[in-house]
Order: structure tokens, then C-alpha cells, then sequence
């Protein structure tokens, strides 16, 4: 694994101890593991010279500092993998109607830079490589984005702005990070304490509606679990159970549409990177058990990343 940041709240152990949760939790697992992201398909979404900039591991100092850590060669090589394996999940979604990316969520980089611990902006790359893509057999047009991380999703926002095959849905506290919001297809900023209460309530008034209205053939779930009360990073006031009613809420409102959809792991910030993981892979266990209603394998689909 990629060693620890020397400064901020990100832990890049956390995505090892995800893994660990989810064998030992006894549940299905097949696991997958992602092929690097092609340059040309990063660089169809990002700044080619910035993309140049990653892969030699020669990122200016400034952009480091807005990412969070050093971008090493080892990064340079993680973030490739980290990338295609959203793609891998999506595509594996499509047969088995969820599947998940055990890291990835990096939903704060931009176009010619990253920002709060993102390098590539996974999401956009995955939506608009599998737009792009047309398959005939599972033709996918139009795109849903729901980012349910505790932090806006700016990075996204900004760089499917404009499209209309691509609508970017955004629950988060209002207060949080990043202090400049982008403008996402909807976004629905929260106040801070929002309780499981609360939160249920704006998914509910605003999910099925987009859903609806905006007739997507594919959900990408930016599934964070930094709005529980105990993050780090956070400002809301999820419990464990209000993590699990809202991602088997998303994804039952997804699969009873007949809609695939993927998920990635997003924010999660704490001391102890096994109390996160933990959390993550209930989060994924949750969305396969309700995924399992409508498909015929109970199988975690998750890729994993080292």
C-alpha cells in the first residue's frame, strides 16, 4: 500500500482495512482486480498536461499542496488502477446490477489539477468513457451521478458541467469543504447535525424524482461514509444505521428501475483506520444485500486496488 500522507486527516490504509472487513465479515465476496486506466481515457477528461504531470510523478508543488500528498511514482501508478477500477465496477454492475470500487471516489479533482485528496476524478472519467464507449448490446447514453459523500462533489460538477447525458445529483453539508462550491445538476446542501431523520428525508424528496425525470441507463454512487456522526471530517450526524437505510435506499431505488449501478468508496476519516473500514464495507454489504433482491447472486462485486 501507498504509505500515509505526512500531514492532513487521509489515511491510505484504510483501503487495505476495507478489504480486511469485508473477508472477515463472512459475506459473498468476489473480488477483481482493475486493469490501469489508458492514459487517453484520463486524458479525455482532464488536462493532458496535467495527466503528463501525474504520470511522471512530477506534479508542481502548488498542486500537490491542493491534493494533500506527495504524488510519488507509486501514486502516479494507484491512481491509473484506482481509476479503471470504477470503470471495472460499472461494467461488472451492468452484469450483476452492483458492483463496487474498494477505493476511488475521487470526486474533488478538476480539470488541470487535483484537490482534497484527489488526483483523477474517477467518475467523470468512468461516465464519460462509457458514454463515449456505445456499446450496441448495453448501450449507456445517460448517466447518473449521486454523490452522497459528506463533501460537495465539485470535481465533478465542474467537469461534466454542460452536458446533457450526464446529471450530477450532490448531497452534503452545506458548511463543509469545499469552501467554494461548483454547481452540480441538483445540489442539496444539508445544515450541520443533520440525523438520519433529516437526511432520509432530502433523499427521499429528491432521488426518485431525478431518477424519474432525467431517465438515466446507469447509476454511479459516490458513497462516502464521512456524514456519520463520528468522522473526522465531517459535519452531519448519520449513525451506522442511517449510513446502511441510505445506501440500500439508493440502490433499491436504482435496481427496481432495472438500472445498474456502481459504487465507489468515497470519504471516510478517523484515527483508527480499522473503525473506517469497518464502516465502508458495511456500507457495501448493505447495498449488495439490497442489490441481492433483484438480482440472482448475493455477491459482493469488488475490485480491489493496492
Amino acid at each position: 500500500m501507498a504509505p500515509a500522507p505526512t500531514r492532513g486527516s487521509f489515511r491510505f490504509d484504510k483501503y487495505m482495512a476495507v478489504m480486511v472487513a469485508l473477508r472477515e465479515s463472512g459475506y459473498p465476496i468476489t473480488e477483481h482486480a482493475p486493469e490501469p486506466c489508458p492514459r487517453q481515457w484520463l486524458e479525455a477528461v482532464h488536462d493532458p498536461a496535467y495527466v503528463d504531470e501525474v504520470l511522471r510523478a512530477a506534479v508542481p508543488r502548488e498542486k500537490e499542496r491542493r491534493i494533500g500528498f506527495p504524488v510519488t511514482p507509486h501514486i502516479a501508478q494507484r491512481v491509473r488502477h484506482t481509476n479503471g477500477g470504477t470503470w471495472l465496477a460499472a461494467r461488472l454492475a451492468m452484469e450483476h446490477g452492483y458492483a463496487a470500487n474498494s477505493a476511488a471516489g475521487s470526486h474533488h479533482a478538476l480539470h488541470d489539477t487535483g484537490a482534497g485528496y484527489c488526483v483523477f476524478n474517477d467518475l467523470a472519467v468512468t461516465a464519460n468513457r462509457l458514454i463515449a464507449e456505445g456499446d450496441a448490446a448495453k448501450a449507456i447514453r445517460r448517466i447518473l451521478i449521486v454523490d452522497c459523500d459528506v463533501h460537495q462533489g465539485d470535481g465533478t460538477a465542474a467537469l461534466t458541467a454542460g452536458r446533457e447525458d450526464v446529471f450530477t445529483l450532490s448531497l452534503h453539508a452545506e458548511k463543509n469543504f469545499p469552501v467554494r462550491k461548483a454547481r452540480s445538476s441538483l445540489d442539496v446542501p444539508l445544515p450541520d447535525g443533520t440525523d438520519d431523520e433529516g437526511y432520509m428525508a432530502a433523499l427521499e424528496r429528491h432521488l426518485p424524482g431525478v431518477l424519474d425525470d432525467f431517465a438515466p441507463d446507469m447509476v454511479l454512487y459516490q458513497a462516502g461514509v464521512d456524514p456519520h456522526v463520528d468522522d473526522r471530517l465531517g459535519r452531519l450526524a448519520l449513525s451506522d444505521e442511517g449510513l446502511a437505510a441510505r445506501d440500500r435506499y439508493v440502490v433499491g431505488e436504482a435496481r427496481r428501475r432495472g438500472l445498474p449501478i456502481a459504487s465507489a468508496l468515497g470519504g471516510g476519516y478517523g484515527s483508527d483506520p480499522r473503525v473506517v473500514g469497518e464502516r465502508h464495507a458495511r456500507s457495501m454489504i448493505a447495498m449488495a444485500e439490497t442489490n441481492a433482491r433483484f438480482a440472482r447472486s448475493p455477491s459482493i462485486h469488488a475490485d480491489m486496488v493496492g
